[in-house]
């Protein structure tokens, strides 16, 4: 009997042991959150987010090994604030999060839980910090643009297009409340371009978007610039396909456009942000402070232009901008 019962001891302790084993790694393993303004199934999405962990796996953090990664999806704005407080019920010990909406939905959840952001417009002017050299809150990250960024928008647009008279800034307030970041930067630089700007507000509807294009096409020598919006990046393929339409060039706030047949953009490269942002990642896993970390601004930025748009709409691509390019798609 005794040796039946030492059997039976050593084999329930045999059994326990992967069971202990796999306690004691989970324990371990650190949680980040991630919530993007982005479509699960959009590819800019996932190669953004294959940067990040390229990024987190260069400082030594492996999804599935000694991290663990929850991902939510918030396209244009949907369902922000229940992603939001579902992704903070599980108590990460970092969040992840893009865009202005998505970050400002997460603060509201949580004050204590860091937040890294990236695909921010106007942090200060939103918000979502008080101090880019010292954040006092929970959040710091990475800026998307500096603040005069509309006014190159509108100064590159006329080089590709001299008889510019009228330049539509298309976005959806709803889901970029900090329009007028772009909107001032915008108005300061018209004048001296001698360009109208022209506020266009629109909706996350596909039927929407094209009845306020073709309106503001109906008056010729027109433009569209296009500010960071996540309701746009939605409906990228529907605004590319109007604007050639109505023959109206286009500069867009990021190479997604310009590489599905858009015209030009200039910005900053969204890969690298999500790889940069693994940096401030991994130094608040292992201690730091949100306040410790600055908000960065951008010093670099990527011009690319779609030469075979360019033709489609009868423009000539100056030679400074050929030159200044970083990518020319034929």
């Amino acid at each position: 009997m005794r040796r039946r019962n030492f059997i039976a001891l050593l084999g329930g302790a045999a059994a326990a042991w992967p069971i202990a084993a796999r306690a004691q790694q989970s324990a371990g393993m650190r949680r980040i959150g991630v919530l993007i303004g982005l479509a699960e199934d959009d590819p800019d999405a996932q190669a953004r987010l294959s940067a990040f962990r390229q990024g987190l796996d260069r400082l030594g953090w492996s999804e599935g090994g000694n991290v663990r990664l929850d991902y939510r999806f918030a396209p244009a704005g949907a369902q922000a604030q229940a992603l939001a407080k579902e992704l903070v019920a599980l108590q990460p010990d970092v969040i992840l999060a893009q865009t202005t909406p998505v970050v400002a939905a997460l603060q509201r959840e949580t004050r204590t839980i860091p937040i890294v952001f990236v695909g921010v417009a106007d942090a200060l002017g939103s918000g979502l910090v008080t101090s880019f050299a010292r954040p006092d809150g929970n959040t710091t990250g990475f800026m998307l643009f500096e603040t005069g960024i509309t006014g190159k928008w509108l100064g590159m647009l006329k080089e590709i297009a001299p008889n510019l008279e009228r330049a539509a800034l298309v976005i959806n307030p709803k889901t970029a409340a900090y329009y007028e970041f772009y909107l001032r930067a915008g108005q300061a630089a018209a004048s001296s371009l001698a360009v109208e700007l022209v506020f266009v507000a629109i909706e996350n509807t596909a039927a929407n978007i094209e009845r306020a294009i073709a309106l503001f096409a109906r008056t010729p020598n027109g433009g569209l610039l296009l500010p960071p919006d996540s309701s746009t990046v939605v409906h990228r393929d529907l605004i590319i396909t109007l604007a050639a339409r109505h023959r109206l060039p286009a500069i867009y706030p990021d190479r997604l456009f310009v590489a599905a047949g858009g015209l030009m953009c200039y910005s900053t490269n969204r890969a690298d942000q999500f790889r940069q942002a693994a940096s401030y990642i991994d130094r608040l896993l292992r201690g730091a402070k949100p306040a410790e970390l600055p908000v960065q601004v951008p010093t670099k930025y990527e011009t690319v232009i779609n030469a075979k748009t360019a033709k489609a709409l009868g423009l000539t691509v100056p030679p400074g901008l050929l030159v200044a390019a970083d990518e020319v798609i034929e």
